[in-house]
């Protein structure tokens, strides 16, 4: 199993709390549509100088790697990858 952590900034001329909501809608409902996701969620963070964080599981590498390109993914991205302007990631299995 693959877990998948990340964490974002939003450009200064977002509203946080509009955006995380649709973030949230986008991508968490990918759970049961991309092969082996199989937790996601999104959260708006309160402090660390983030705004929120993407916490995921996957079954595998190969998963996590297929995710990124998976055509449900990329559709949910559109919806607001305009709004990000920063991005810190980390992958480990457990």
């Amino acid at each position: 199993m693959i877990k998948h952590i990340v964490l974002y900034t939003l450009k200064k001329d977002v509203n946080k709390e509009e955006a995380v909501e649709i973030i949230k809608n986008a991508l968490e409902p990918l759970v049961g549509i991309v092969p082996g996701l199989k937790h996601l969620e999104i959260r708006g963070a309160y402090q660390g100088g983030m705004d929120y964080a993407l916490y995921s599981e996957f079954e595998s590498k190969e998963a996590l790697r297929d995710y990124a390109t998976h055509p449900a993914h990329l559709e949910a991205k559109s919806h607001f990858w305009n709004f990000l302007e920063d991005r810190y990631c980390a992958d480990y299995e457990f």
